[in-house]
């Protein structure tokens, strides 16, 4: 880690590619497409967060001292057993569990009240490349090296992909593994969904880690191990060049800025989706939300901000 008197400690950094970009230091990014579904704070046990859908179907938990800080399930009934289960662990970036979070909004928003169309309770495609079509789309390359009875899916760079086992027959069986970044308790991040999630939401994940886009850490967030894999680039440098490239800006964004838009852009995602009239209960929800975007240090806090503990940071298993 760095040295408590590193003078760049906490320089805030566009982080490229975003997959190595670690947890950073709040979850905002993850819950942001679901800040209008109901939250439950638990004062005991290790989850420390269950937002839930409206008719408690699909559960958001967040353990934020565990080795899987996120366990994201859907059910046909409020009190049944889950029809699949994903987790993602302390590594993986907010951003990409943001990735399902939308999807399961945009899906809920899309069921009809009975639940007859529920999406998110879809039958997983039996075609493999359903799931991982945004990586392939995207130049990441199949290795001729894996296991028999599975595929693996790599990244250009090698730092990060998908493990896919066919081997496996069970319901609760874990079959598709997102990897990134080396070996490691504190380096390598996964997200892992059970054999009968739609493959449409592994996609959907799978599509933000095939994106381009840098996400803003500081400095001291960046494990040592990843340091050299990524591209880093000053907030302050970019807001110079983004500034020099439009002189008609009147006002600089600020690093506050670029952390808002982070957020807002996965509850944009949400957002996209045709305007049914189903869809009409969360437009109504994120309006009453809009005016608590303007305040991000309030606005998810009790409610859903979600912040690393001293304890989070302490060697665990490893996978």
């Amino acid at each position: 880690m760095h040295a408590p008197d590193d003078p760049n400690r906490y320089q805030e950094v566009l982080v490229s590619p975003m997959y190595l970009a670690g947890m950073g230091g709040t979850a905002d990014a993850s819950f942001a497409p679901v800040t209008h579904w109901p939250h439950h704070h638990l004062d005991e046990g290790p989850c420390q967060l269950v937002v839930t859908s409206p008719d408690h179907r699909i559960r958001i938990g967040w353990f934020g001292d565990d080795f899987e800080s996120w366990k994201i399930t859907a059910a046909e009934e409020a009190v049944s057993t889950p029809c699949w289960t994903a987790t993602f662990n302390h590594v993986t970036p907010p951003e990409i569990v943001a990735g399902l979070t939308t999807a399961l909004a945009r899906d809920y928003a899309e069921s009809d009240a009975y639940g007859s169309s529920a999406r998110f309770l879809a039958k997983s495609s039996y075609r493999w490349a359903d799931a991982v079509r945004p990586l392939t789309d995207a130049g990441w390359t199949r290795d001729g090296g894996a296991e028999r009875g599975t595929v693996e899916i790599v990244a250009p760079d090698g730092q990060a992909g998908v493990l896919i086992d066919n081997r496996l027959s069970g319901w609760d069986d874990e079959t598709v593994t997102l990897w990134a970044g080396p070996p490691g308790w504190g380096s390598r991040s996964e997200a892992v969904f059970t054999a009968r999630t739609p493959s449409h939401l592994i996609a959907a994940t799978a599509a933000v880690m095939a994106e381009s886009a840098p996400v803003m850490r500081e400095r001291h967030q960046l494990d040592r191990r990843v340091e050299h894999l990524v591209t880093l680039t000053p907030v302050a440098q970019a807001v110079s060049v983004t500034s020099a490239a439009e002189p008609s800006v009147s006002r600089v964004p600020t690093p506050l800025d670029v952390r808002r838009t982070a957020v807002a852009q996965a509850v944009h995602r949400a957002a996209r989706a045709p305007r049914t009239a189903a869809d009409l209960r969360v437009m109504a929800a994120q309006i009453r939300s809009a005016g608590a975007m303007q305040h991000r240090s309030d606005s998810l806090a009790p409610t859903a901000t979600v912040r690393l503990s001293a304890s989070s940071s302490a060697p665990g298993h490893n996978r």
